[in-house]
């Protein structure tokens, strides 16, 4: 049964990487703090990818709640959420810092609303953790920084 699950959660995971891609190539562009924080999501998801996560959902909304997720991914049987902060510069405050006590709160209900998704025994054996990837968009190139369970429930 989680080999069939398995499956059908690739077969999604592709779908929404295709859709990303035809989004990307559309060369939609905006306030410049958007596109900073749409550079870092990109760049955290290839990062993460390289680092053996499986993403399988970006910039995931429910539609009973506001605000989203920026990434959901894999980590070997746990399941991340994953929230992204960019900075084109360091400044005196890292990147992960922004991640207050407000939007932790709101990535918690976004988790719980995630994860209603999930039958319900599923539900309850999934290991879940909160991330916290930090993205550095330097002249010399982009920096990141990791935090595998940077908060809990």
């Amino acid at each position: 049964m989680i080999a069939a699950k398995w499956i059908d959660l690739q077969a999604w995971a592709m779908r929404g990487m295709d859709s990303l891609a035809a989004r990307w190539a559309s060369g939609n562009s905006g306030p410049a703090h958007l596109a900073t924080g749409e550079q870092g999501e990109r760049e955290a998801l290839f990062h993460l990818r390289k680092l053996g996560y499986t993403i399988v959902a970006r910039r995931w909304k429910s539609a009973k709640l506001w605000g989203d997720i920026d990434l959901v991914g894999w980590d070997g049987p746990t399941l991340c959420f994953i929230e992204v902060k960019t900075r084109s510069g360091r400044d005196s405050m890292p990147a992960e810092s922004a991640v207050d006590s407000d939007k932790r709160d709101m990535l918690r209900r976004m988790a719980r609303a995630y994860l209603r998704g999930f039958p319900e025994k599923l539900r309850a054996e999934v290991p879940v953790r909160f991330d916290v990837v930090s993205v550095y968009l330097l002249p010399s190139g982009v920096e990141f920084a990791l935090y595998r369970g940077a908060f809990g429930w």
